[in-house]
Order: structure tokens, then C-alpha cells, then sequence
């Protein structure tokens, strides 16, 4: 039997994982992670209330795992913006508490996680960490500039899992470590930005996760330290 967690599971990606896994009947416990808490009448989902951006809400919630292994960890925090700012459109725009904000969600919290809950992940069998990424934090593909904040964030996030993936191999040989391109996704990081989006371009949390869960499960140690997009494809740093 299995055990997963989703980190995140309050957000349209977390809940969509979180259906995704109990469809499948070999997953045995489900750690629902996030501040939020989750209802749910499914057994097999335990909720651990937790801040990413707090180091000890990150590792007394690891520490909360009864179980010794995890066989997958997904991570699907993240911002963009809030109700008090929006991504940067020009460096007008660029302030340190705008930055610091975006950074700590989407660079350092995720830094967090993987400190105190990689040495959870299943040591027998493969085992996959995936942390939601973007395709904008690739520095070659940028061709529109703008978003500071939340390009460095993801860029910066790129390079901690490759760290995680380079470091992990020295304690667990079946660890899997990624990031993952969700594609743009109805939800409300996009909202705001939707109309922009070409038809047929925007899909549900669940086509997104549905599709994720195909590149998690054929995924293996050629592609741990890098960002995949939803179609399974590498996306160069």
C-alpha cells in the first residue's frame, strides 16, 4: 500500500491531486497538507494544518507523519498575486515587500518542504517529490519580460530542485525529484489574467492534474532535476 501527501491541498491543483489519488484503492493513507483545513468522509485522508512559510509549522508537520515513508509528495503552493498587488509589469512596479513576499511562498517555503520532507520519501521503491513550477521561470524562454518576482521565485525554485535532486541521490536511489508545468489552469492565481489566454488554451484543475499524474508515474531518475511541462516535454532552464 501507498502513502502520498499534497502540500497545497486547499488550492484548485491540491484538491484536484487529492481526488486524483483516491480514485486509486493501492494509496492506503493521503496527507491533506495545508492552512486551510480540508472536509472530507474519506478515511484515508488525514489533514495536517501547516504554513510553508513558517520552518516550524513545515517540520512539525513532517514530523506528524506517523508512517516512515512517503511514495509521493506533491507541492501546489504557490502566488502570483493578491488583493493588494499584482505581478510586475514594468521595474516601476518592482518592491522589496512585493518581492520578499512572492519569494518566500514560492522559493523558500518549498525550500522548507524539502528540507524536512525529503527523508520521508520511500527508500525501496521509486518515490517522487514534484513541486508545481512555471514555464516562465525558464530564463531562456522569456520573451515578454515583466513579472519580476514571480519569474525569479520559479527560476530560483528550478534551481532548488535540481539541488535536491543532485543531493538526494546519496541517501535514496529511488527518489524522483521534479518540478512541473501545469499549464494555465482555471483557478484563482490565473483569474485575473484568463482573458488573455488563447482559446482552448485554459483547462480545469482536473485535465491539469489528470495529465500531471501521467508524467509523475512515468517519470524516473533521467528527468530528477527537471521542469516538465504537462505533455511530459523538458523545458530547458
Amino acid at each position: 500500500m501507498k502513502n502520498v501527501a499534497v502540500i497545497g491541498s486547499s488550492g484548485a491543483i491540491g484538491k484536484a491531486f487529492l481526488n486524483q489519488y483516491l480514485k486509486d484503492s493501492s494509496i492506503s493513507n493521503i496527507y491533506a497538507i495545508s492552512r486551510t483545513h480540508i472536509e472530507t468522509n474519506d478515511e484515508r485522508i488525514k489533514y495536517i494544518q501547516m504554513d510553508i512559510t513558517d520552518e516550524k509549522s513545515v517540520e512539525n508537520a513532517a514530523k506528524t507523519i506517523k508512517e516512515k515513508y512517503l511514495d509521493q509528495i506533491i507541492i501546489a503552493t504557490g502566488i502570483l498575486h493578491t488583493s493588494s498587488f499584482g505581478p510586475e509589469k514594468s521595474i516601476r512596479d518592482i518592491s522589496v515587500n512585493k518581492f520578499v513576499e512572492v519569494l518566500t511562498v514560492n522559493t523558500i517555503g518549498p525550500a522548507l518542504v524539502g528540507k524536512y520532507f525529503l527523508p520521508l520519501l520511500n527508500k525501496k521503491n521509486k518515490s517522487v517529490m514534484a513541486f508545481l513550477s512555471a514555464r516562465v521561470g525558464s530564463i531562456s524562454d522569456n520573451k515578454l519580460g515583466g513579472w519580476y518576482s514571480y519569474r525569479a521565485s520559479k527560476s530560483a525554485l528550478n534551481q532548488v530542485i535540481k539541488n535536491f535532486s543532485i543531493e538526494i541521490r546519496r541517501t535514496n536511489l529511488n527518489a524522483v525529484v521534479i518540478g512541473l508545468q501545469p499549464g494555465t489552469v482555471k483557478s484563482k492565481l490565473s483569474e485575473p489574467f484568463q482573458k488573455n489566454v488563447k482559446e482552448g488554451a485554459l483547462i480545469s484543475a482536473e485535465e491539469s492534474v489528470t495529465k500531471l499524474f501521467k508524467v509523475i508515474e512515468g517519470s524516473s531518475n533521467i528527468e530528477s532535476g527537471s521542469l516538465l511541462s504537462w505533455d511530459g516535454q523538458v523545458i530547458k532552464p
